[in-house]
C-alpha cells in the first residue's frame, strides 16, 4: 500500500474531532489550524497530511512525535506503525500533555505514549534512536540534538525558518537536508 493511501486510511481511522476543544469541535472539517489552548494549535489537516506523507512511516518503526498537542499526529503515527511498532509524542506544555494522553488512550493504541517533555531536554533521547521524528513546532535552525536521536536510515520532518526540512540520516552519520513547502507552525521550544 502506498504511503499517501496509508496516511488516508490513519486519517480515516483517527478523528480530529476527538483531539479538539469542546468550543472548536464545530470547525472540525475546516482546513486550518485550531486553538487548543496554552498558544498551540492542532494542526491544519492538509499540513498533516503533508508531513505524514514525507515522514514515510512504517509498520513497525520507532517514532517521536515532538509538540505533540492535543495527540492528534501521535494517534496517526500509530496508526502507522501498527501494533509492532513504537510511538512516543513529547509535549512541552504539562497540561497538554496530559489531555494529549488521555485523547490518545479513546484509541487501542497500546504502543503509543504522550509523556510531558522535559523543559531541558529536547526530544527524549533516553528511547533514541528513532526511525521516524516528526516535530510539529518550527525551529530556528536544524537541531542537532533530534539529528542525533535519528537512526541510520531514519528519517525526520520539522519546519525550519518556514520551509519544512526533510532530513534523512545515511550512514557513517552524513545527514541530507532537503527542503519542501511554506508553512506557519507555533515556535519550537
Amino acid at each position: 500500500m502506498s504511503i499517501d493511501s496509508r496516511v488516508r486510511a490513519a486519517f480515516a481511522a483517527v478523528s480530529r474531532e476527538d483531539f479538539l476543544l469542546e468550543e472548536q469541535r464545530g470547525y472540525v472539517g475546516d482546513d486550518r489550524p485550531l486553538s487548543i489552548g496554552f498558544h498551540q494549535t492542532n494542526s491544519q489537516p492538509t499540513t498533516v497530511r503533508n508531513m505524514l506523507e514525507l515522514l514515510d512511516v512504517h509498520t513497525g518503526d520507532r517514532v517521536l512525535d515532538v509538540g505533540s498537542g492535543s495527540g492528534w499526529t501521535t494517534a496517526l503515527l500509530g496508526q502507522l506503525t501498527g501494533e509492532t511498532g513504537e510511538v512516543w509524542g513529547v509535549e512541552i506544555v504539562p497540561e497538554l500533555a496530559e489531555w494529549g494522553r488521555s485523547n490518545v488512550e479513546r484509541y487501542p493504541l497500546t504502543w503509543v505514549s504522550v509523556i510531558a517533555a522535559d523543559a531541558d531536554v529536547l526530544g527524549l533521547p533516553a528511547q533514541a534512536p528513532y526511525d521516524r521524528i516528526l516535530v510539529s513546532a518550527e525551529a530556528s535552525e536544524l537541531p542537532a540534538d533530534l539529528v542525533d536521536q535519528l537512526a541510520t536510515g531514519g528519517r525526520m520532518v520539522i519546519p525550519v525558518r518556514g520551509r519544512l526540512s526533510v532530513v534523512d540520516r545515511r550512514p557513517g552519520g552524513h545527514v541530507d537536508v532537503r527542503r519542501v513547502g511554506h508553512y506557519a507552525f507555533v515556535p519550537l521550544r
